[in-house]
């Protein structure tokens, strides 16, 4: 082949490939990260808490029968739980050919649970949740928060998937679903905690801390999405739906997420060297780092965030979970009114989330505050205002416009938890914030089904407006009197135990020889030490 010939032989497309690559290196992975963060806990939150509005729908409510008040009771088959459903529908399906129909197309068939198993359903997702905290740390320490939260995803939607089928058997059946799906998303809080120390530098970090804020708009979407669907197609299919876009959502996550920057197979040079410059070495060297459980278990920063969040979870639930249910038996909305009202104001606290930790940046950037007065000012705005508002809600009764505002408001300052204790615990330890998250969820996790339980023993009679009364005052007291604790032993201090040990027979309690053996390290601004004698950023 002579030298004219290989002139005219075609040349590689390289340029589509290059342009490929060129739109590819102007989205940051640290940008991808971010969007896998918050879809994911989105999609989370959608799987956690479709059956707190499904059970309106699935539920047959007995003051319904003997009052006429309830303009949301609609004819419908009741089917008691403690029989066996599938014989039930197929004895009907066979007397009468259209019963097929109608639970397949109008799903009216609705269960006699009462307010004390609807309680123990709700609370049911939170027992293993809280059980599954330090197994998450653990998990994500030695197999990497691409693992442990896909996986979790994964599994949370599967059980989504058989709770239509698990009712018609039994409740105790949808109990055990629930629970297993608790486990599962009790690994997910860890897993991604404790991949910000390798991915975010810390200046950057309250702002990525707003992508964990994708819950609310999980929450927000969910309740009106499920409205649509139980009045258009039926209860059954939102469960179809939540769990079908859980399982998508794990294709995405298992293409895109990779453990460290290290490992990103498609991260530009320049992203990486800004990624290691910034973040610590220690930082970057603690992944497999043997957990000091002792000095966690010891640690007062660490209670602090933990008993001071139970309080924000307390009334955050109260709102989640009440939510619903207070809409429709005391204004009497129909369930898409109820749908839309009571996931609006989620929508709106995730954009508050995003200004919260924009501005908490700000403060810590311009030197304005320190970064623990930072942390704990929107602590205070997240658990002082949400206490005082709640109340409120409880007092005004029927005065609906008022209350909604209120509603609206009290939701959007929760949020700013995570430019204040939540962020905190990245601040304390970012080489081991899965399990410092772990152990602190499994404090102010309990909120989440003490919550529900108390509301059930507390509202017998869920169109009486003075026992919805009290239990806007217990969220009030337990939100407004755990914030008491953070403000007095919070701190953003890096603590000692936070750095992986140079020799492996070194023990914990000897944290001179610890210290003594750390290589040195590149100071971060913002973040300190907690001993006396090390030196403090200026």
């Amino acid at each position: 082949m002579d030298e004219k010939e290989v002139s005219f032989l075609p040349k590689p497309k390289m340029p589509k490939v290059s342009c490929f690559r060129a739109i590819c290196d102007r989205i940051p992975a640290r940008l991808v990260l971010y969007f896998l963060s918050w879809s994911g806990f989105l999609v989370s939150f959608v799987m956690r808490n479709d059956i707190n509005f499904a059970l309106v729908a699935m539920v047959q409510d007995p003051s319904s029968n003997s009052t006429g008040s309830d303009h949301c009771a609609s004819p419908s088959i009741v089917v008691s739980s403690t029989q066996d459903n599938f014989t039930t529908l197929m004895n009907m399906t066979l007397d009468d050919g259209e019963g097929l129909d109608l639970l397949a197309v109008d799903g009216e068939i609705k269960f006699n649970w009462d307010s004390t198993v609807q309680a123990v359903i709700k609370s049911s997702f939170y027992w293993c949740y809280v059980l599954s905290q330090v197994v998450g740390g653990v998990a994500t320490q030695y197999f990497g928060t691409k693992c442990v939260f896909g996986w979790s995803q994964f599994l949370t939607a599967a059980c989504s998937l058989l709770i239509p089928a698990a009712a018609d058997v039994h409740y105790g059946a949808v109990i055990l679903l629930r629970s297993v799906q608790g486990f599962a998303s009790g690994l997910t809080w860890p897993a991604m905690y404790a991949i910000v120390g390798y991915w975010i530098p810390p200046v950057e970090r309250s702002r990525f801390m707003s992508s964990f804020q994708g819950f609310s708009i999980g929450i927000g979407l969910t309740y009106p999405l499920c409205g649509f669907i139980i009045a258009h197609f039926g209860w059954r299919e939102v469960f179809y739906t939540t769990g079908t876009i859980g399982m998508v959502w794990c294709i995405f996550w298992y293409l895109l997420a990779y453990n460290t920057p290290q490992e990103h197979p498609r991260i530009t040079a320049e992203e990486l060297e800004y990624i290691e410059l910034n973040v610590s070495e220690d930082i970057k060297n603690g992944q497999g780092m043997r957990v000091p459980w002792r000095r966690i278990f010891t640690s007062m920063p660490v209670w602090a965030i933990g008993l001071t969040t139970f309080g924000r979870i307390w009334v955050h639930y109260t709102f989640i979970m009440s939510g619903p249910e207070y809409m429709q038996k005391i204004f009497c909305f129909d369930i898409q009114q109820n749908g839309l009202l009571s996931g609006a104001p989620f929508l709106c606290s995730y954009l508050s989330s995003v200004l919260f930790c924009y501005v908490a940046d700000l403060l810590m950037d311009h030197k304005t505050l320190s970064l623990t007065n930072v942390r704990k000012l929107f602590t205070a705005l997240s658990q002082i205002v949400p206490g005082v508002l709640v109340l409120l809600v409880g007092y005004l009764g029927y005065q609906i416009v008022t209350v909604l505002v209120l509603w609206f408001v009290a939701v959007t300052f929760i949020t700013a938890s995570y430019a204040g204790a939540m962020a905190n615990i990245v601040d304390i330890a970012p080489n081991l914030a899965g399990p410092v998250l772990a152990f602190a969820q499994t404090i102010h996790m309990t909120a989440s089904f003490l919550q529900p339980l108390v509301t059930g023993f507390m509202v017998t009679d869920s169109q009486n407006l003075t026992q919805w009364l009290h239990v806007f005052g217990v969220s009030s007291v337990v939100a407004i009197s755990t914030y008491v604790i953070y403000q007095v032993f919070g701190t953003a201090d890096i603590q000692s135990w936070n750095y992986p040990v140079a020799d492996p027979e070194v023990t914990s309690s000897d944290d001179s020889a610890v210290i003594a053996n750390q290589p040195m390290i590149k100071v971060v601004p913002g973040l300190k030490f907690d001993d006396d004698d090390d030196e403090e950023d200026n």
